[in-house]
């Protein structure tokens, strides 16, 4: 059972997830705000720029004067320094609210406890820590940016019953699906939960993706697109300025528009970490690598990864290009027909 703080975090961290995708480079966050037992404010933090969660808890309070009286839940640790918004632990303070109770330590190094010791200084009864797991799995995305420097890695394909990514040939006016129209949303869900898709130069010949969420409603996520040797030409859909886009490849002197940009790496054995420390200085929080085989099995083989999320479709090819090896246990979640392995690495 559930203690009283516990119950109020669990809503904080209810309300921060309605800003899942639309935060970046913040944190999802989210704040409730109680007098006398009774939840009187809520907020949370919707997009980068805009107010944080406490502010619109607070704003949310009818009654301001009975803040002074009451104890402010907030699943990360309020900021104490001026960004695009004034410090949240100053409101706190100006409306004198006297308790406050954090889900977790904000990792970033202009907070990272900086606002805990102001509010204490202050006179504030400050508890931290309370449904921390909890709290770092919200935000395992922004965690993972400002303590590992590197992106939030998701991978994800679709094999078929027999182990297969696709056919060794396609018809081209006949497209081969493996998961489902469920399954193909979903994916679409995710894309407009992460900040960047990456694939790899062999998926955009055969494919030609848009790599959008057109079946979803949301932002398109930031292109990530591997071309080692610039067999990618402008009449492909990654390259039609309609969303940001970064090319990494090994051609020198390529020039960069506000919409695609060129990174120049060495395609060796240090690639994919040279690809996570590219994203990572671009402010790149999270990333699903969406293939094709070799892609992610390098990935797999460095390491280099959070979670796969691998659906199974009921199809029998037979005979095709094998499906990435991942030696791990998994979950097992049905999806209309499909089935929705989803691994995670704790390595």
């Amino acid at each position: 059972m559930k203690s009283t703080e516990e119950f109020y975090i669990n809503r904080c961290i209810q309300l921060a997830k309605n800003g899942l995708g639309t935060t970046y480079p913040n944190p999802l966050v989210g704040s409730v705000i109680v007098h006398n037992g009774r939840i009187i404010g809520e907020g949370w933090h919707r997009k980068a720029g805009e107010a944080h969660a406490e502010v619109n808890a607070v704003n949310s309070v009818k009654d301001k004067s009975v803040l002074a009286e009451s104890t402010l839940y907030v699943s990360l640790e309020p900021c104490s320094h001026f960004g695009k918004t004034p410090p949240c632990c100053d409101l706190i303070l100006h409306h004198k609210i006297p308790n406050v109770v954090i889900g977790t330590i904000d990792p970033n190094s202009q907070v990272a406890g900086t606002g805990i010791q102001k509010l204490i200084a202050n006179g504030c009864t400050v508890t931290v820590g309370v449904l921390e797991k909890e709290c770092h799995e919200l935000n395992k995305r922004f965690f993972t940016f400002h303590t590992k420097k590197r992106p939030y890695i998701i991978l994800k394909w679709a094999e078929t019953t027999d182990g297969f990514l696709a056919p060794l040939s396609k018809n081209q006016n006949k497209p081969v699906w493996i998961s489902n129209a469920y399954s193909r949303q979903l994916v679409h869900q995710w894309r407009s939960e992460e900040q960047a898709i990456l694939v790899g130069t062999q998926t955009v010949l055969d494919d030609n993706p848009k790599l959008d969420v057109r079946d979803w409603t949301g932002q398109n996520p930031v292109r990530i697109v591997l071309d080692r040797t610039g067999k990618i030409s402008e009449v492909y859909h990654v390259k039609n300025g309609s969303t940001k886009t970064i090319v990494i490849t090994e051609q020198e002197n390529l020039t960069s528009s506000d919409t695609i940009m060129y990174e120049n790496v060495i395609f060796d054995r240090q690639l994919t970490h040279k690809i996570a420390e590219i994203l990572y200085h671009h402010g790149i929080q999270s990333v699903i690598v969406e293939g094709g085989r070799q892609t992610l099995q390098t990935f797999i083989d460095d390491h280099l990864w959070d979670e796969a999320r691998v659906f199974v479709g009921k199809v029998e090819i037979k005979n095709g290009i094998k499906a990435p090896v991942l030696e791990r246990r998994f979950t097992s979640i049905p999806v209309k027909g499909d089935q929705l392995k989803l691994y995670l690495n704790h390595d």
